[in-house]
């Protein structure tokens, strides 16, 4: 009795709060605890479900609530998918891929990449990528960087901005940022003999340069000699080319010519469309100076098939276009309003977006200027001044001879033996 009333004093000092019935089990029975009248009454139990939470309750799943608002979107630390069923199944995103998101998502922050894992680092820079990091004005460049530096050539070994010239424009110190490319083609781009890029080209991140294309960009004999100095001067910069390529510049003559002689590492060169005067004298010149021939036929190695962009950015480059083309491209209203003035008569044409088409007028008049470098058929030559200081050889100079022979009389006589590759067959 005194626990019932005490029971009950409790619940009228706090019958403002809605607690809902209320069971009480006492000797094996269940009881409800009558709320108005204090009072414990034998009842036995529904059989409905009790609901737990009222209806306007809610339950969100989430993680990492902590500045939200500055957040554009939040990260999905969950994968759905659906069975065949049709039901939806969700499963927890790996520790990995937590990791690597929230990086990628402050990859600008990053100190450094030096001496990190390659593989690792090439994830992550796909994660990045994927969220169009590399896009962004300030932090796009300082990240960009920052791999560049670490990994260089692994980044992009190979571009190509043909006809690219607003992607140049735009993201001038991104394309700066990279290093070691071996391939870079700047064909059709108007640059001129002023532009930063064409000085960018003399240090030496991009030393290691081997197929350069700088056709139809208004290249002129100044542009050569600022292009050409660090070779002629230190032996620096451009001094690995192999591949060149300057057609469809009129303004360079036979003066700008004599500065390409300082690279001595030529296999190909094309100067057709340029505004040579003797051109017998400066292919005679090409021949004895640096080893070049004239082809008569065009060479496959300026069709601009074989220079693509690859490595890991890219999908970065194809988003700098897209994004170039997004923010050139005209507006409906005004394609309309020209398209109703083209219907009445007040305008006869349509503006588009201009094009860089390659200057081809000055092509036919000095025909085709493309050299090569012929490839020596007969390597043993060298081989016997070597063979010469060598006191086992001289021991076996009729084997030698007879070896010598027998390669020139088979199939094989085109392969070319190392010094080494001597000694062995001399030791038999």
């Amino acid at each position: 009795q005194n626990r019932t009333r005490g029971m009950s004093y409790c619940f009228h000092s706090e019958s403002h709060v809605d607690t809902g019935p209320i069971y009480v089990r006492e000797n094996g029975k269940l009881h409800l605890v009558n709320q108005a009248a204090g009072s414990i009454r034998n009842v036995a139990p529904k059989t409905r479900p009790f609901r737990l939470f009222s209806r306007g309750f809610s339950v969100e799943l989430c993680m990492n609530r902590e500045d939200d608002r500055a957040r554009r979107q939040r990260t999905d630390h969950f994968i759905f998918t659906y069975t065949r069923e049709g039901n939806l199944r969700y499963s927890a995103k790996s520790l990995f891929s937590l990791v690597l998101g929230y990086i990628s998502d402050n990859v600008d922050h990053i100190d450094s990449l030096i001496g990190f894992p390659e593989q690792i680092a090439e994830k992550l820079f796909s994660a990045a990528e994927a969220r169009q990091k590399f896009t962004e004005p300030v932090t796009g460049l300082r990240a960009l960087q920052k791999f560049t530096e670490a990994y260089g050539g692994l980044v992009l070994c190979s571009l190509c901005l043909r006809n690219r010239y607003l992607v140049i424009s735009e993201k001038l110190e991104e394309i700066k940022s990279f290093r070691e490319l071996t391939c870079l083609d700047l064909s059709c781009c108007k640059l001129g003999d002023e532009h930063e890029l064409l000085e960018h080209l003399t240090k030496e991140a991009l030393s290691s340069i081997k197929q350069l294309l700088l056709k139809d960009n208004s290249l002129s004999d100044a542009g050569l000699r600022r292009m050409t100095a660090p070779v002629r001067v230190l032996k620096r910069g451009l001094e690995n080319l192999l591949i060149l390529d300057l057609s469809c510049n009129p303004k360079i003559t036979d003066v700008g010519i004599g500065y390409l002689l300082s690279f001595k590492k030529l296999n190909c060169l094309d100067i057709s469309g340029s505004g040579l005067k003797d051109v017998d004298a400066v292919i005679k010149r090409i021949q004895t100076r640096i080893g070049l021939v004239h082809s008569q036929v065009p060479l496959k190695e300026f069709d601009h098939s074989n220079c693509k962009t690859e490595g890991w950015a890219e999908q970065t480059v194809l988003q700098w276009e897209q994004a170039v083309m997004e923010a050139t491209k005209p507006q409906d209203n005004l394609r309309s309003s020209t398209a109703a003035l083209r219907f009445y008569g007040k305008t006869h044409r349509i503006e588009e977006v201009a094009k860089c088409k390659p200057v081809e007028a000055d092509t036919k008049a000095s025909g085709n200027l493309q050299f090569y470098k012929e490839k020596v058929q007969n390597c043993h030559f060298p081989l016997k001044k070597e063979v010469a200081g060598s006191h086992e050889l001289k021991n076996h100079k009729k084997r030698a001879l007879a070896e010598q022979e027998r390669e020139r009389t088979s199939k094989q006589k085109h392969l070319c033996l190392t010094v080494e590759d001597w000694d062995l067959l001399n030791t038999y």
